[in-house]
């Protein structure tokens, strides 16, 4: 999912708010999986020239959502808000297990894009918050064409657990933005 040149403009004057992590704008952009999260971070990185933090590097498998954004608030943001950098050790989905350790500077900005990346506990860090939405038949089968059929099964047990993780969190209705999967503002109803 790519976004057209006024909605990136609109989220890019979006980013350039106020910094609420220490001196850096931190954009998250969130949403159920096979929504367009990454391909939309990579095009707002480019626009903006940040780094991003993927989710799934944070995640320790199939189960570890809640754990990721746990790690996500230990090693990255937690630090990075008492003016330190982040760090954290990439999980290596293929190996089961922890890998290379990645730094995350203190920089203008920093996006953090995937699933439970909106956790409510960073309300007072995130400059913007998105969140990215489409049907979950379309969400399905864009995963399984990015990981492959053998996680079909892993797949809907994850977005049963992330639709339970999102109702708790209410992240979309506390999106600042909302776009569905083919980068159409569906919030604010005025647009950007």
């Amino acid at each position: 999912m790519s976004v057209g040149p006024a909605v990136l403009d609109g989220l890019v004057r979006r980013a350039k708010a106020a910094p609420r992590l220490g001196t850096t704008r931190l954009v998250i952009i969130d949403g159920p999986a096979g929504s367009g999260k990454t391909t939309l971070a990579d095009q707002l990185a480019e626009a903006l020239s940040a780094q991003i933090v993927h989710m799934d590097d944070l995640y320790d498998g199939w189960n570890g959502m809640l754990a990721g954004v746990d790690r996500l608030g230990r090693q990255v943001l937690e630090p990075m808000a008492a003016g330190r950098d982040g760090r954290y050790q990439r999980y290596d989905w293929h190996a089961g297990e922890y890998a290379e350790w990645h730094d995350v500077p203190q920089a203008e900005h920093l996006i953090v894009e995937g699933c439970g990346a909106g956790a409510r506990r960073f309300d007072g860090l995130s400059t913007l918050l998105v969140w990215v939405e489409d049907g979950e038949a379309l969400r399905l089968t864009r995963t399984v064409a990015r990981d492959g059929e053998g996680a079909r099964d892993h797949l809907r047990a994850w977005m049963a657990a992330e639709r339970a993780v999102y109702q708790a969190e209410g992240t979309a209705r506390r999106a600042d933005v909302r776009l569905d999967g083919w980068g159409a503002v569906t919030w604010p109803a005025t647009g950007l």
